[in-house]
């Protein structure tokens, strides 16, 4: 499973890659746009092809799902920590973020996945995930219930790395949003995966 973050800030032509993507076959897109109005969110995600909508997830303005037939909904650590997502659980697919494998361990059932980084040092973030341990960790995993997404610094170079240490997925966004040509560096992360 490939999965692509949106940049948090709009980048031109982004709704157009987006739709190009899914086409590729990108399985889930992260709407994480924390700076956009309900108005502007609006916006975005009108300019998606609406068959689409049942791949994408919303990271803010949950409220805009049921308007969209958006069932899939993602709640951030703190989020998590302070039940927001309790509300929303019902009629919706939701994940959830962590940065170690003993908190994904302690996951209950209702999360689908979760992401967990960092994986590799950030490409978008410079600096952030030098030391990290995460890729190591993962051999610690005990949890059969939610599927594990890695995040952070994955590429074409690297994403069968990803794969090999039993991770159910990866997450893009340095490697496609910091690059000249987004769409090449999705099909060619997505050739590593198929081959």
């Amino acid at each position: 499973m490939i999965l692509v973050i949106t940049p948090e800030l709009i980048v031109p032509n982004e709704t157009n890659l987006i739709n190009q993507m899914f086409q590729e076959g990108l399985d889930l897109l992260h709407i994480r746009k924390p700076w956009l109005s309900r108005n502007e969110m609006i916006e975005f995600v009108t300019q998606i092809d609406e068959s689409f909508y049942s791949q994408l997830v919303l990271h803010t303005h949950y409220d805009l799902g049921k308007e969209f037939t958006i069932s899939r909904l993602h709640f951030r650590e703190i989020d998590r920590k302070e039940r927001v997502y309790k509300s929303f659980m019902k009629e919706n697919t939701i994940s959830t973020s962590v940065h170690n494998i003993g908190t994904y361990n302690t996951l209950e059932k209702e999360w689908e996945y979760s992401f967990i980084s960092p994986f590799f040092p950030s490409i978008s973030k410079k600096g952030y995930g030098l030391d990290s341990t995460v890729k190591q960790e993962i051999q610690h995993r005990n949890n059969p219930n939610v599927k594990l997404i890695a995040l952070g610094g994955i590429d074409q170079d690297n994403i069968h790395e990803v794969f090999k240490s039993e991770a159910d997925g990866a997450a893009l966004l340095g490697a496609i949003w910091e690059s000249e040509e987004p769409l090449k560096v999705f099909k060619k992360c997505r050739n590593v995966l198929m081959s």
